[in-house]
């Protein structure tokens, strides 16, 4: 045997035994999971449940409950012994252990400790309202993230499309120079459009994996690997009219409850400051034993506000209590400025979606179809082809865009009139 064939055979023996290796890999691999099919509610509960911002919003409810507590205590009663010794100097008494015993209570204004106990009752209501404001932005900012994917996912298939369709159109302009029916520059300039298609199409997949990244981000890391939305930018919204978006702002915003909560709070302390011009009682019982007399003394205590009037506290607990009803009003305005606002954004995008749906959107593709006979009968160039693509590409880009604000003035409508929001209110 030459040394020819012993390399031929040992080749062979090589490529068997790779061959062997890939078969058994493909018989043992497992084929890919197929994507998970998700809603944007699926996703907003995911949210939910593993968001840090809202575990620490959770966490400040807490420590408000545990104020109530504190505001709430009594305070705990005193005792006092005293021991010393008792010496005669002068003729007949009796000298000896001298020893005292003191208890001591002392007993709030009852104004003054409701008014405490109010203005931490009302922190806590404040509390779970900052929890609600958190909760109403992180489910529309989860929202409108997912429409955003959605729109990137229209973005990443048109682009698709128009890479595949300007393949075709170079392949039959190859043909077409080839055979010497066109002028070399037609393949040229269908060169230069394909790779700017495939340009564009490379970006919008990036961004489609981008900003499925910060959707899993705001998870915390707990999607699927592989997952797709079951929603549509086309999926309709019933939006209620503005009367009503206006109404149930002043009840179910977070914000104003949150405001109106710490004005509240801010005139309990007006309460507490007023009050404390009368302070607590003390009363102490108190026993005395000598070697000849014991003796019993119930006394009490009261500071009397001749000189201290609270004027200072009083007056900063006012200009507080101003500032904060201020605030409310002021934001109480400007809710009603965006809720206008929006709605207006949310009609226009309307607007554009049925002009752009039913008008622009078939006469870019009319034009596009007449455009491609006129070039398959050699009355017109490629270049013609070629821009009317270009001008459907750019309607369908802003029909898509359209339908993305549509949305997203919907959301947020509802992050304004606080439909987000949880509505329960846990008192402690």
């Amino acid at each position: 045997m030459t040394l020819t064939s012993i390399a031929t055979l040992s080749r062979s023996k090589v490529i068997l035994c790779l061959f062997t290796l890939q078969l058994s890999h493909a018989a043992w691999a497992t084929p890919d999971a197929p994507a998970r099919m998700l809603s944007i509610d699926d996703i907003v509960e995911v949210v939910l449940k593993n968001n840090a911002n809202l575990r620490v919003a959770k966490n400040s409810i807490d420590l408000a409950s545990a104020s109530i507590k504190t505001a709430g205590a009594i305070p705990n009663p005193q005792i006092e012994s005293i021991t010393g010794n008792n010496r005669a100097l002068i003729s007949g008494a009796v000298g000896g252990t001298v020893s005292a015993l003191a208890l001591s209570q002392r007993i709030e204004n009852p104004s003054l400790r409701r008014a405490r106990i109010d203005g931490a009752k009302y922190g806590f209501d404040a509390s779970v309202q900052a929890f609600a404001i958190t909760n109403n932005e992180l489910i529309a900012q989860t929202k409108a993230k997912a429409y955003e994917y959605l729109l990137r996912k229209e973005e990443e298939r048109a682009a698709y499309d128009s890479l595949a369709l300007l393949e075709q159109i170079r392949a039959k302009v190859k043909i077409r120079v080839e055979s010497g029916e066109a002028a070399r520059y037609e393949i040229i300039k269908a060169d230069a459009e394909v790779i700017q298609a495939r340009q564009k199409y490379q970006t919008a997949s990036l961004l489609v994996e981008q900003n499925a990244l910060a959707l899993n981000r705001l998870t915390a890391g707990q999607l699927p690997k592989k997952w797709l939305l079951r929603e549509n930018l086309t999926d309709p919204t019933e939006t209620p009219s503005l009367i009503d978006i206006l109404n149930m702002a002043q009840v179910h915003n977070p914000e104003l409850k949150m405001l109106q909560a710490e004005v509240n709070k801010r005139q309990a302390r007006l309460n507490e400051s007023k009050q404390g011009r009368w302070p607590s009682v003390e009363i102490r019982l108190t026993q005395m034993r000598d070697p000849e007399i014991r003796s019993n003394a119930l006394s009490a205590s009261i500071q009397v506000p001749l000189f201290d009037q609270r004027t200072g506290p009083i007056a900063e607990a006012v200009a507080d209590l101003n500032r904060a009803t201020a605030q409310l009003e002021g934001r109480r305005i400007d809710l009603e400025q965006q809720i206008d606002l929006a709605y207006k954004s949310l009609a226009i995008a309307k607007i554009r979606v049925s002009a752009l749906s039913t008008g622009a959107v078939t006469e870019a593709q009319a034009a596009l179809r007449v455009a491609e006979a006129a070039y398959r009968f050699g009355e017109r160039g490629i270049l013609d082809v070629l821009d009317a693509q270009r001008i459907l590409r750019a309607v369908n880009a802003d029909l898509l865009d359209a339908r993305y604000q549509y949305q997203l003035a919907n959301i947020e409508l509802q992050l304004l009139a606080g439909l987000n929001s949880s509505q329960s209110t846990t008192t402690p």
